[in-house]
């Protein structure tokens, strides 16, 4: 009898608390997001349930993600990680690996977020761990990018958009899309930048009616980018005007940060550096409040294009230099490489020859451990806006090239099959 009140009392208490944990997701999701984590901070306190607290530490990390606290976002998860443990279950051991590496993706840990999503990847769990692994290749492909691994980027989308298809997942599908969209805004394709987001848009407007409006500001966000790179400023001003709306609704400050600095970008291209400025200034507010040095690094990287259309360049070579003490700290070589040759043109202009060839020397460098050139025809990539195609292996040429000469393998890595993937 004494055993049954026990196990009685114990699962009013697992009901109570999932109850409580439901009542805070219909307040987050009404925009009431105080209330909410008050709620799921008194249920983490006051629960003995484990699968109850490792479900409240999960909606406590979606929260601070979403509101750029990121370093309490990663405490969340390596809390939810010792619950998991505790509990011995591969699914739950999943998902907080999962978490703790996107914690770790959000505060350009990169390296950390491979090793962390390796280790959800070796992971022997059940279907529902197979579930989640197109969100951990997508985040994998998302440090890769902010490591410049451009090629490990592309084979981690690719299988992310297997897992999506395979399993019917039109939301990570979007936010796949997006980050394609990144990638693409990267090597210079801006085609196939605009086409990505624009699918992704397609999604949410196709099967988004359930969905949070996180993924429209998203896909409108990415579309903002490539419009601006396609210098079609009203469509990109739009779009952007769009996404900040939703984010401002939503308090979703990282968002908010992407936003400044692209309407910042888009006053440059203006050549409206006036309006740029306070642009970046307050982008930058937020890009060092919830730690993402990848933001601070091309906000200085705008900042100095701005110094150069003033010619102000000692201004801008220190601007520049930020950029690069940056973008070397994470281990971006895209944006270190984007530094020389700005600092270059500098050098070029100031008759500072001895500057300029070491810029020139430095620029190499970077595109050579980048192999950002066509294996076809030698020429570039990344270096002004044209059409690229991956081939299985995910190596990258330009369309023209491999249209013009076919190839029955990969000049790279001669891989026998030219079936052209997803991306």
């Amino acid at each position: 009898m004494i055993i049954f009140m026990r196990d009685f009392v114990a699962e009013m208490g697992q009901d109570q608390t999932k109850q409580q944990i439901e009542k805070g997701l219909r307040l987050y999701q009404s925009n009431d997001t105080e209330k909410a984590l008050y709620i799921w901070m008194k249920v983490l306190r006051k629960t003995s349930d484990p699968g109850g607290k490792f479900r409240v530490l999960g909606c406590l990390i979606t929260a601070n993600s979403e509101m750029g606290k990121y370093k309490e976002m990663l405490q969340y998860s390596l809390a939810q990680i010792n619950t998991a443990r505790e509990m011995e279950d591969p699914d739950y051991l999943t998902e907080g690996y999962l978490n703790l590496a996107r914690s770790n993706e959000k505060l350009c840990e990169f390296q950390k977020t491979v090793s962390y999503c390796e280790t959800c990847l070796n992971m022997q769990g059940t279907t529902v761990s197979l579930q989640l692994n197109g969100q951990v290749c997508l985040s994998m492909g998302n440090a890769y990018l902010g490591l410049s691994v451009l090629q490990k980027a592309l084979v981690s989308y690719e299988k992310a958009l297997r897992y999506a298809h395979n399993n019917d997942d039109k939301m990570l599908e979007c936010r796949i899309c997006c980050s394609l969209g990144s990638f693409y805004i990267q090597l210079k394709d801006y085609e196939k930048a605009l086409f990505f987001p624009c699918k992704a848009a397609e999604l949410v407007n196709d099967y988004g009616k359930g969905w949070s409006l996180k993924y429209r500001a998203m896909s409108q966000y990415h579309m903002s980018v490539a419009f601006r790179k396609l210098m079609r400023l009203p469509d990109a001003m739009e779009c952007c005007e769009e996404s900040m709306k939703i984010a401002l609704q939503h308090g979703d400050r990282p968002l908010q940060a992407l936003c400044l600095l692209n309407f910042a970008d888009i006053h440059r291209c203006q050549k409206d550096v006036d309006k740029a400025f306070p642009r970046y200034d307050s982008s930058m507010c937020i890009m060092s409040e919830i730690g993402n040095r990848l933001g601070q690094a091309s906000i200085y990287v705008g900042v100095g294009k701005c110094w150069i259309l003033q010619k102000e360049y000692d201004k801008a070579l220190d601007s520049l230099q930020r950029a690069h003490d940056l973008a070397e700290a994470i281990g971006n070589k895209l944006c270190i490489l984007k530094v020389h040759s700005l600092c270059e043109g500098i050098y070029r202009c100031k008759e500072q020859h001895d500057e300029l060839r070491e810029q020139v020397v430095k620029f190499l460098q970077c595109v050579e451990e980048l192999e950002l050139y066509c294996g076809m025809c030698g020429e570039s990539i990344g270096e002004k806006n044209q059409q690229l195609q991956a081939l299985p292996c995910s190596h990258i040429f330009h369309l023209k090239c491999l249209q013009t000469n076919g190839t029955k393998g990969c000049p790279k890595c001669h891989r026998s099959s030219v079936k052209l993937g997803f991306v």
